[in-house]
């Protein structure tokens, strides 16, 4: 009877590896309009989240640094006017060994984010408190999604830009 190996093939990839380094925020403002203008009538908030994300290789080998910027709007509905407004880029440095190139930026923008957000959700939730608004609890957020709607966009506007070429 012959011991089978349990050992790494030749077949088998090499195992990801993902570490949190440090994660931090970048920039942040909220402004409560509310507070500065007042608001006259009934007020029913209409909340948008736009969400954007950057990905960048550091000096150090494997290291990579992800930010996800957030848009955060509150408009009265009806009327329009601006109830508060907040932006958030917050920061992630992440080592990561063992992803094949090819699929290097889909993970840094999927993965990484998904990371962050907890974190993210927290910040919002407590500064929409604090500014004097009822806490907003953002939902959570398909990266996927995210990701390939990006590029179909990106891929638009390079199609697009290519048809305006002169020949």
């Amino acid at each position: 009877m012959a011991e089978i190996e349990n050992g790494p093939t030749a077949e088998t990839p090499p195992q990801i590896k993902m570490q949190v380094l440090g994660q931090f925020i970048r920039d942040m403002s909220f402004e409560n309009i509310v507070a500065q203008k007042g608001v006259q009538g009934d007020v029913t908030p209409d909340i948008q989240v736009q969400v954007s994300l950057d990905g960048k290789k550091r000096p150090t080998d494997n290291q990579y640094e992800v930010v996800a910027k957030f848009k955060v709007t509150s408009k009265n509905k009806g009327t329009e006017d601006m109830l508060f407004l907040m932006e958030l880029d917050y920061g992630g440095i992440f080592h990561i060994e063992n992803v094949p190139e090819e699929q290097l930026h889909p993970y840094l923008m999927i993965e990484c984010p998904r990371i962050l957000f907890p974190y993210i959700r927290r910040i919002v939730s407590d500064v929409t408190r604090d500014g004097g608004f009822p806490q907003l609890n953002l939902e959570n957020i398909d990266f996927v999604s995210l990701y390939r709607q990006t590029m179909l966009q990106r891929q638009a506007a390079q199609s697009s830009a290519e048809e305006q070429q002169p020949s």
